[in-house]
């Protein structure tokens, strides 16, 4: 049994974002194909809450591999980009004031549906530890209402600071 909504995904209104591409890169450090968020269209402080898409495209790398005609969004992706929605999160509300929150693990995770190229992929997450060193995500995945995943990502704070200084 999936667990309940954090939110009805009915209710998100997608069309009112928050941050786009250029702007999550401002606060996220993935680039190109890790790119895994198209854009955040709620952050509520109080609720220690955040939602954010992605559309699937049929142009990423994963596509022509998997699987060959069928393709389905990898989970592992979906977990990544699970982990960078909550990276999203304790920067843009100052949790963290350096670097970035780097993922430190994952618990509980289920895969109930498929993502196909052509989906959009809903991701709620609502913080259920934030502390500098330590972040604790509750997520879940909605395409067209339905529930396709949902874990807790564990976050851990990172230095951007060059390893060789």
């Amino acid at each position: 049994m999936p667990p309940a909504p954090l939110l009805d995904p009915e209710s998100i209104d997608t069309a009112k974002v928050l941050l786009d591409r250029d702007q999550l890169r401002q606060v996220n450090p993935q680039r190109f194909e890790m790119e895994q968020l198209s854009a955040i269209v709620l952050i509520d402080e109080e609720n220690k809450l955040i939602v954010g898409y992605k559309d699937v495209l049929a142009d990423e790398f994963w596509v022509r591999g998997h699987m060959p005609g069928y393709p389905l969004l990898p989970g592992v992706l979906m977990c990544e980009a699970a982990a960078q929605l909550a990276s999203c999160y304790c920067v843009s509300t100052h949790l963290i004031k350096e670097g970035f929150v780097g993922f430190g693990g994952m618990e509980d995770v289920r895969f109930r549906g498929q993502v196909r190229p052509g989906d959009r992929l809903l991701l709620i997450g609502k913080a259920t530890r934030l502390h500098r060193r330590q972040t604790i995500f509750d997520v879940q995945g909605f395409v067209a209402g339905n529930m396709v995943f949902h874990g807790r990502m564990i976050g851990v704070n990172m230095s951007q600071q060059d390893p060789a200084s």
